[in-house]
Formats: structure tokens, C-alpha cells, sequence
């Protein structure tokens, strides 16, 4: 096709082209740059620099990912190649002719000239980038939606040529190791490269090449969620799996087909930062993040969970680095938030709040490496935004750098005399949330201490009299109680006044029921479950808390919108009528819970 006029012609029945004018096609037709590809050549890889976007006149091309799972098999009049020319220039995916093929590449230059200049077409190419449209798709969908159930098996036995033999036919990218129906590996297309590469039999076991240490997710978890553990572990397939049964499987090209990518970007660049100055780098944009997922009406619950991850992997990745400088730790070791963190609660303000529980075989000597390990990463969270903590709650403290028996030691005492600093402590210590290292040093941990505290009435009491000490900022004749004086001066303190005594209750029904979760929202839910509190009493504090949360988030992401740093003191000037009417009936719901609290009657009255 080397007439202008028959490429004009094309164009013209392409969409998004049609929008264009006989004399635009006409310039275009100029432009445009006539690619003949035969069958299984290349068109570009992943990585290389982008020349346009290509439009295929006739024939077929393969779009695969880094793992080399198809993506999708484009026709002719599908466009391709626009996602990584409107990000950075480079190809996000690769590109192969599946059979002879005839292209016509508009050039970089005139693609941004097409989009700066049409509306029609700028808008539909922002439509297929994902990465910006769709993004609330990945965060609130369940796996279970997400997820291929049919999942392909074969024996640990069986042999790495019947396995590749099974890809291949099935044209998957894994497998499934099974024994006994239960899973114990995964094979992937990336292992069988190992065969050649290291020189294995085919007739070898598949058990010589597959991953034995597997990472799964429960059915129930959000599809970001499988994209962050991907990214920071680098695997590109994820067994979900239902109280240890196998129950489906998430590929990378099962999330890139939902295009969501924004705040999994940022754990993205997080996990290949060199330096803790690389992840400040990315912990920058976590602001724009936030008002981002709030402007697009994500529930709160999702926007902080979200916000959180980033602070996880920045924590993990910390960690990961102060190992490589310091060397391997001389005994196991588990790094926990608390605090927001702890409960995936993080907005756009958040301190660092952490410690360390290490093993048992420690001896004083080994805890150089750990002070110098718990160093690294508090420094590293601070330049990156999470200040230290002004309470000193960091496992720099050597109060909070213990072997577990300590830990132990210390749950026994503040459930035995529950004096008020006692009190202050197990509060905070019952977020506690593991990060990264050994998990089990925790776990025993945590269902020991809720037995014993639960099971305590005096501290229990004394707990539910620490939780009552915020209080919704409620004034007389309907009005609010805004702060008096200083800086912030008639405005009403979003965290400490509104989501804090939520905070406080929830981890109440938690300690009173033995609830395991830590994320307030989830005890609430599991407290009614549990009939720890009334069904309609949870009702009403979901209600509460949610419109007080969201209303949070709202105001900081006004904040950011307007150049200014996010904060909690929000003037209640900024509301409608309508608006203030709703937010104070929330915190007289939450003055009703406290109240039923304290007389010792739960959410059951």
C-alpha cells in the first residue's frame, strides 16, 4: 500500500482517524511509514524505544508480557503500541507478527501532534491506557473475579518434557504441581528456559525445576493486592488458594488486561530502587496518588489500603537493602508496623510507627546487626515521608528490638497490672501487623495474648477506659466543638476527634471477641459477625465511620488539588448545610457506641 491515496482511503474507516478532515488524513497519509513484517518476526520487544503506533492494514500480531503469555491477537484496524510511546517512550509489551503482515506506522512525533491537537482521538487512546482510566477496576475487584479456575495440573513426577509438552498444547504459561491434590510447586515457562540454559534432561522430574516455595492469596483478596505481591516478589503467576485448596490462578496478563496500574507503578519503582534516596524518589508521588484514587470514589477503605502497600513495599525494600549492606542476619528476625501502617490504614499524613521481634537464639552481641538493620530502614521510611515517631515507637528504641520471649514478657505485664501507660502500649501493640521477615515468630504470639487479655476483665475495663479518652467533637445547639486555639484554630480535628474513637472501639470488640483482624472496618464487620455488637449497632458505626473517613480523605485531597500539604484539621465552613448535618449525626453515633462502651453494654442496648 504505497498510494497515499488508498492509505488516505484506509484511515478514513479507521477510528479513532475518521474524526479527522480529507485534508488531515491527507497529511497523515504523508507521515505514515508502510511496514511489511512476515510471520513470526518481531516487531519490537519490550524495552526498546517506541517508533509510533501501528495500524495493521492485513494479517495478524501477537502482543504478549515479559513472561511471554499472550496478551492479545491483534486484526486488521487495531492500533497498537500507544501505551508505552504516551508513557516514557518505551515498548511496555512485545510485539510479533503472528502471520505475514502489512502495517502502517504513524511516527512518534505525529502521534503527539494527533493527540494534542483532536479531542476525539486524544480520548481514545486515553481510554485504552488503563494505567489512568481504569484503575479503580483492579482496586476493588475480588480475585475471584479475576482469576482462572480451571487450573492445569500435572505430578511433581511427571517429566519436564511432558510438561513443556502441556504448555504447549494448552498454550498456558504454569502449572500446577500437585501431590495428592494438594499443591506443592509451580512450573513456569520462565523454568523450562532453565532446562536449556543449565542443561537438564527432559527426561528429569518437573520437581527439579518447579518453585517449592510458594506465595498464594486467599479468593477474597483485591486484585491489586496480587499485583503488588508480583511486582515486589517479581513472579508473574499467583496460586489462590482457599484454606489450603488450590482454587484458581492470577497471571500478570490477567491484571494487565485490566489495565490498572497506578498505584502498583509506585510499588513498581519502589521494588527496583537502588538507594533509600531512589525510594523517597517514589514515595513523592504519593500524594498525587491519593487525591487520584479519591477523585475517582474509591471507598475509603481501598484508598488506604492502597496507600498503605506503598509503605509496605518501601519497608520491605529497606529491609532488603540494609541486608545486602549489613549481610545475612545472624538469627531470624520479623519487622511489624503498628499504628496506621499496622492497620493498613495510611493516608496522606502518616508517621512511622515499628519494632522487631527477633528470635530467641539471639545473644546481646548479634544486636549491633539489628540496631544497625533497624537504623537503616527508620532513616530510610523518614526521608521518604513517614516521620519518626514523636513517641520514639520505632524498632531503633532498644525497648522495641527484642528477642520474643521479651515480647512476651512485656503483653504479660500490661494485661497483669494495666497502669495507664500499660494501657497506651497495648493499645498500639494490638495493631501490630507483620512486614517482612519470619512470620511465625508473631503468630503464636498474637493468639496468646488475645486468650489472656480477653479473659483479663480488670484490663479489659481498663482498656475500654483508654479508648473513651477521644471524643467526637460534638457542641452544644448542634454545632460542632472545633479547636480553640493555634495554628488550627475553629477547625475540627478529622483524626484524633473523628477516626481515632472508631479506631479505639473497633479494637475493643476486637479484644473482647479475640478477633484476629487489625483493619478497624474489618472488626467492625467481624465483631457483628460475631455478635460481639448488635447488627444494627454495626450498622450505625459502619455508616459513621465511613462518611467521617471518606470526608478525611476528601479534604486532603482538596489539599493536594490546591498545592498544599494534606493535614487532618478540616474547617467545617468548607461543608454544605447538608454535609454538616450528616457529619455531626456521625459523630453522635459514635458519642452512642462510646457511651454503651463504657457502661459495659458493647453495641448490644
Amino acid at each position: 500500500m504505497q498510494d497515499l491515496t488508498k492509505i488516505q482511503s484506509f484511515l478514513a474507516h479507521v477510528h479513532p482517524y475518521d474524526s479527522l478532515t480529507d485534508a488531515e488524513l491527507a497529511i497523515l497519509a504523508g507521515q505514515v511509514e508502510v511496514v511489511t513484517q512476515a510471520a513470526g518476526e518481531k516487531i519490537y520487544t519490550l524495552g526498546e524505544p517506541c517508533r509510533g503506533v501501528y495500524v495493521i492494514v492485513s494479517g495478524e500480531v501477537e502482543i504478549t508480557d515479559e513472561t511471554g503469555a499472550q496478551i492479545s491477537q491483534l486484526g486488521s484496524r487495531n492500533s497498537f503500541g500507544e501505551r508505552g510511546l504516551a508513557r516514557d517512550g518505551v515498548a511496555v509489551t512485545n510485539a510479533r507478527a503472528a502471520s505475514d503482515t502489512d502495517m502502517l506506522l504513524v511516527p512518534a512525533e505525529a502521534f503527539h501532534e494527533l493527540v494534542d491537537v483532536h479531542p476525539a482521538i486524544a480520548k481514545f487512546f486515553n481510554r485504552s491506557r488503563g494505567a489512568e482510566t481504569r484503575k479503580t477496576d483492579l482496586a476493588t475487584a475480588r480475585i475471584s473475579e479475576l482469576m482462572t479456575r480451571q487450573v492445569l495440573g500435572i505430578t511433581a513426577d511427571a517429566t519436564i518434557q511432558r510438561a513443556a509438552h502441556l504448555m504447549h498444547a494448552k498454550k498456558v504459561s504454569s502449572l500446577a504441581v500437585l501431590e495428592g491434590g494438594r499443591l506443592v510447586g509451580i512450573v513456569t515457562v520462565r523454568d523450562m528456559a532453565r532446562v536449556v540454559s543449565e542443561g537438564l534432561a527432559n527426561d528429569a522430574p518437573v520437581s527439579e525445576v518447579m518453585a517449592r516455595k510458594i506465595i498464594s492469596l486467599p479468593p477474597d483478596a483485591l486484585g491489586s493486592d496480587v499485583l503488588h505481591t508480583m511486582l515486589e516478589r517479581r513472579i508473574g503467576h499467583l496460586p489462590i488458594t482457599d484454606k489450603g485448596t488450590l482454587v484458581g490462578i492470577v497471571t500478570q496478563t490477567d491484571l494487565i488486561r485490566f489495565q490498572a496500574l497506578s498505584s502498583a507503578q509506585l510499588v513498581h519503582d519502589i521494588v527496583y530502587a537502588d538507594t533509600p534516596s531512589g525510594i523517597a524518589a517514589v514515595t513523592k508521588r504519593l500524594p498525587e496518588l491519593l487525591a487520584q484514587l479519591v477523585g475517582a470514589g474509591n471507598p475509603h477503605e481501598v484508598v488506604t489500603r492502597l496507600i498503605t502497600d506503598i509503605a509496605d513495599a518501601a519497608t520491605r525494600r529497606l529491609l532488603a537493602l540494609a541486608e545486602e549492606k549489613l549481610g545475612p542476619p545472624p538469627v531470624p528476625y520479623l519487622w511489624l508496623a503498628c499504628g496506621s501502617q499496622g492497620r493498613q490504614e495510611q493516608t496522606g499524613v502518616s508517621d512511622q510507627d515499628n519494632c522487631l521481634i527477633l528470635d530467641d537464639a539471639m545473644t546481646p552481641e548479634m544486636d549491633g546487626y539489628f540496631k544497625a538493620l533497624a537504623s537503616f530502614v527508620c532513616d530510610g521510611l523518614n526521608a521518604a515521608g513517614y516521620v519518626y515517631c514523636p513517641g520514639d515507637m520505632m524498632a531503633t528504641a532498644d525497648r522495641w528490638r527484642q528477642p520474643l520471649r521479651v515480647w512476651k514478657q512485656y503483653f504479660q505485664g500490661w494485661i497483669a497490672q494495666p497502669d495507664t501507660e500499660a494501657q497506651m502500649l497495648a493499645s498500639v501493640m494490638f495493631d501490630l501487623r507483620p512486614i517482612g521477615g519470619e512470620d511465625s515468630l508473631f503468630a503464636n504470639l498474637q493468639d496468646e495474648t488475645l486468650a489472656a487479655a480477653s479473659a483479663n476483665s480488670i484490663f479489659v475495663t481498663h482498656m475500654i477506659a483508654n479508648s473513651l479518652k477521644h471524643t467526637p467533637p460534638l457542641g452544644m445547639f448542634r454545632g460542632f466543638a472545633t479547636i480553640r486555639s493555634g495554628e488550627h484554630k475553629n477547625a475540627l480535628d478529622l483524626k484524633h476527634n473523628g477516626v481515632v474513637p472508631v479506631v479505639d472501639l473497633g479494637r475493643i470488640y476486637a479484644l473482647r471477641g479475640r478477633l484476629t483482624a487489625v483493619n478497624t472496618r474489618a472488626r467492625l464487620l467481624a465483631a457483628r459477625d460475631e455478635k460481639v455488637i448488635s447488627p444494627s449497632g454495626a450498622a450505625d458505626l459502619l455508616d459513621a465511620y465511613d462518611l467521617i473517613a471518606e470526608t478525611r480523605l476528601q479534604h486532603q485531597a482538596r489539599q493536594v488539588r490546591a498545592g498544599e500539604a494534606p493535614d487532618n484539621f478540616m474547617s467545617p465552613t468548607t461543608l454544605s448545610d447538608f454535609e454538616r448535618s450528616h457529619l455531626r449525626d456521625a459523630f453522635v453515633v459514635i458519642r452512642t457506641m462510646q457511651s454503651a462502651a463504657g457502661s459495659g453494654r458493647g453495641g448490644l442496648a
